[in-house]
């Protein structure tokens, strides 16, 4: 196992060319001060850069953004795209916006709609920065079912990989937020050496993703739940064969997480529309898989949790973890409980779970991109 999960390791530490901020070819520069940089142009929101940037540049196009607090919502619909901070606590991108919010024309923003930054295209890479969904969700699950100032939409995304997206790659980045932190609904992405935040299926979609060397943080809660959270939500379809991999992984929480109070995921079926009706998408089959990973006292001695969905009917049915693609290998620390329950990889089934054959034909070592 340990030479396996070294082989992992040691291509994920690879610095990439061309993605060290030190070292950069920057073709634009943000700053809130408007500061002139070796001639580069400089705009003073992230916003204005990604508007100036060319639509179909087949090459990285490096956008470096100083250190600050960018209040902006963000579509990244061009190709090529590399967005690089000054580091984590020092170049924030934030939003607010919820699922319950008001959209302005009679209806609610939705959790597609709560987006802090919306990814619908190939080849966009983020580092050495942060990404926050500032929504205040402590505070509204505190309130009391019967307060008229709770909503009830406390989704609240802050990365959004949607479909179009593909080879997008995060390193050195974080990921802030509380229920439903990074909506992964797009092709392939990769979180290296990174941090994800949040409580309620805050790693959800179905998306081909595979995060290494990353801290999965389990964030506090305005309450006390009888499961407080769940780390992922998958909607894989049954066609393909990844869903979320995590390796070599650290599983933490905020001082306030209960211990055995937080499940590893739970499947998720999206209400989907057929021909006849609408109902749980019955290939949604998710597959979540932790190889290697450090597991502190939050996580479930169970595992896994159910989830409901709306059978063809109408009527309300659930979806079961063991009907489902959910795995370990290798898990330590004092939540890697092991039982029935917690289904466990081969030796021989493992070896598959190498980043070439997660990641197909994209080589993310190739021309930076």
């Amino acid at each position: 196992m340990k030479a396996f999960l070294l082989f992992l390791v040691v291509w994920s530490a690879v610095v990439l060319p061309g993605c060290d901020a030190a070292g950069d070819e920057f073709h634009a520069v943000v700053d809130e001060q408007g500061e002139t940089v070796n001639g580069l142009p400089v705009f003073t929101s992230i916003e204005a850069a990604l508007k100036a940037a060319p639509a179909d540049r087949e090459n990285p196009y490096r956008i470096l953004i100083r250190a600050g607090e960018y209040r902006e919502k963000l579509l990244i619909d061009k190709p090529n795209i590399h967005l690089v901070g000054e580091g984590i606590h020092k170049t924030r991108i934030h939003y607010d916006d919820y699922a319950g919010k008001p959209d302005g024309e009679g209806a609610e923003l939705g959790t597609f709609r709560s987006f802090v930054v919306k990814v619908t295209s190939t080849d966009v890479h983020f580092y050495h920065l942060s990404i926050e969904n500032r929504f205040d969700f402590p505070a509204n699950d505190a309130r009391s079912k019967e307060d008229p100032a709770r909503v009830s939409g406390s989704q609240a995304v802050a990365l959004h990989l949607d479909k179009g997206s593909d080879r997008v790659l995060a390193r050195d980045v974080q990921l802030l937020g509380h229920q439903d932190t990074l909506y992964a609904n797009g092709h392939r992405a990769w979180f290296d050496q990174s941090r994800i935040a949040g409580n309620v299926d805050f790693i959800f979609g179905a998306g081909n993703v595979v995060f290494t060397d990353t801290e999965i943080v389990t964030t506090a809660r305005g309450k006390v739940h009888d499961t407080h959270g769940y780390v992922t939500a998958p909607s894989t379809n049954i066609d393909f064969e990844f869903g979320f991999t995590f390796i070599n992984c650290d599983l933490t929480h905020e001082p306030s997480v209960p211990e055995d109070s937080v499940s590893l995921g739970r499947p998720w079926h999206p209400t989907t529309t057929f021909p006849d009706g609408r109902y749980a998408n019955p290939d949604a089959i998710g597959k979540s898989v932790f190889i290697g990973c450090r597991m502190a006292a939050h996580i479930k001695e169970s595992g896994w949790s159910k989830m409901g969905g709306t059978a063809p009917n109408g009527k309300r049915i659930y979806f079961y973890p063991e009907d489902s693609r959910f795995f370990e290998y290798g898990s330590e620390g004092p939540g890697a409980h092991r039982n029935e329950s917690r289904r466990r990889l081969s030796g021989t089934e493992v070896k598959q779970y190498t980043l070439d054959r997660i990641l197909g034909d994209w080589d993310p070592q190739k021309n930076g991109s």
